[in-house]
């Protein structure tokens, strides 16, 4: 576990089960999750989000995580629109076969905005994503 999540997840018992790495530029910020997001871990997922620093672009990567709960669409909404009315705009960055179903099941690929990595090359080759490189998907 990095030591950014070991600063988010604290003493949480459930510590393997989560795991979330914040990288900070001078335009965006990027969370990258992985594990799972339920009622278990959502407390230490929030914090992550609600401690990011405020730039243009909070981007949160998704593509390592499993499973993503009620609560945790709870956490991406309420996530949304604190950046959103912070001026900044919060992207769903290659979210998971499984995530990618909830998030349209729940109906927040309408609400924000949600992109796929063109290809796989693509995904190992880039530490940080630029939304200009990305795709939308449908």
């Amino acid at each position: 576990m990095s030591v950014v999540a070991a600063r988010f997840l604290g003493m949480e018992e459930h510590s393997d089960r989560l795991d979330v790495q914040v990288s900070v530029g001078d335009q965006m910020v990027l969370v990258r999750v992985a594990g799972e997001v339920d009622i278990a871990t959502v407390a230490a997922f929030r914090s992550a989000l609600w401690s990011a620093p405020a730039r243009p672009v909070l981007q949160l990567e998704m593509s390592g995580l499993r499973l993503l709960s009620a609560a945790g669409v709870r956490t991406l909404l309420a996530a949304h629109l604190r950046v959103r009315a912070c001026g900044g705009e919060l992207v769903l960055v290659d979210p998971s076969p499984v995530v990618a179903r909830v998030l349209r099941v729940s109906g927040l690929h309408r609400v924000m905005p949600i992109l796929e990595l063109t290809s796989p090359m693509e995904a190992a080759r880039r530490p940080v994503v630029a939304t200009t490189d990305l795709q939308l998907a449908a």
